[in-house]
């Protein structure tokens, strides 16, 4: 009988009868993928994970934003972010670095450090790289491997966080390639400040008034720029991105449907399982069991 009510997908389970090396569960080195449980609905990681691609294709979304990877690049999940995998082709290999929080915070002590580099990767999760770069990153990896697994090495988390931050500063300069490709339109930047408010306050601020007054323009001029670019409107990816995390939450933790109703800060949980009904076409019931 088919089961009904699976449990949440649980990443650290899938690493139980694997070959891994690590430090504790605070940094985590895979030689090939394993996680493919993810495929089968949005997923949300309480980890950052870094994965460096040596073959093969992969197609998703990163909180709603598409992306596509060809051969050999560098790409970054952040914690919190949403993850939806499309396909992975069959010769996909790549090597992969999961972190914790405290983990990636201890990197740079200096939040103002932290900043431009985090949002770097957050814009552009995905970053070609050419043969020097692949190379340079395969290095860095096979030294963190070699360090992680002498475990008596008095330095051997310093040692992993240097080395680790040195990966990042070491695609830096692709991330700034990427931004500098070509300068971004007035209503092209609006658009990409207002998807960056909503990720800040989906959770509270469903209304369009919201996001337009902290835009400094009406919600009229909002909707507006959306149909000159052809993309969905303002309200859609709203409710697009609230439905995402219920998904997610549904999903991928043991959270009860009324605690979900309540994370999202809606009045009610009925209130709550029609919006999900409007958005998604099921009931948060009917889509944790069979979505």
């Amino acid at each position: 009988m088919k089961n009904r009510n699976p449990l949440p997908f649980n990443w650290r389970s899938e690493l139980e009868y694997i070959d891994v090396f690590s430090i504790d569960d605070d940094v985590i080195l895979l030689d090939k993928p394993v996680i493919t449980s993810t495929l089968q609905y949005p997923f949300k990681a309480d980890v950052t994970t870094a994965i460096i691609s040596l073959k093969g294709t992969t197609e998703g979304k990163i909180n709603l934003k598409p992306y596509v990877t060809s051969g050999a690049c560098f790409i970054t999940i952040i914690a919190g972010q949403i993850m939806e995998y499309k396909s992975i082709s069959e010769d996909f290999t790549g090597l992969f670095i999961i972190m914790s929080k405290k983990f990636t915070d201890s990197l740079m002590q200096n939040a103002h450090d932290r900043l431009p580099l985090s949002l770097s990767v957050r814009d552009n999760p995905v970053i070609p790289l050419d043969e020097i770069a692949l190379r340079g990153m395969i290095d860095y990896f096979e030294m963190l491997k070699r360090v992680i697994q002498v475990k008596d090495h008095p330095y051997r988390m310093e040692v992993a966080r240097h080395l680790t931050l040195a990966i990042f500063y070491g695609v830096g300069v692709y991330f700034h390639q990427l931004t500098d490709l070509r300068k971004k339109t007035h209503n092209e930047l609006l658009v990409e400040k207002f998807l960056h408010l909503v990720q800040t306050h989906y959770k509270k601020q469903r209304g369009l008034e919201f996001y337009a007054e902290k835009l400094c323009i009406t919600s009229k001029h909002l909707s507006r720029v959306f149909r000159e670019i052809g993309s969905k409107s303002p309200n859609d990816l709203i409710d697009e991105r609230v439905a995402l995390e219920a998904k997610a939450l549904l999903k991928s933790t043991n959270m009860t449907i009324q605690q979900i109703s309540d994370e999202l800060n809606f009045p009610s949980q009925s209130f709550f399982g029609k919006y999900f009904k409007r958005v998604t076409g099921m009931s948060p019931k009917e889509y944790k069991a069979n979505g």
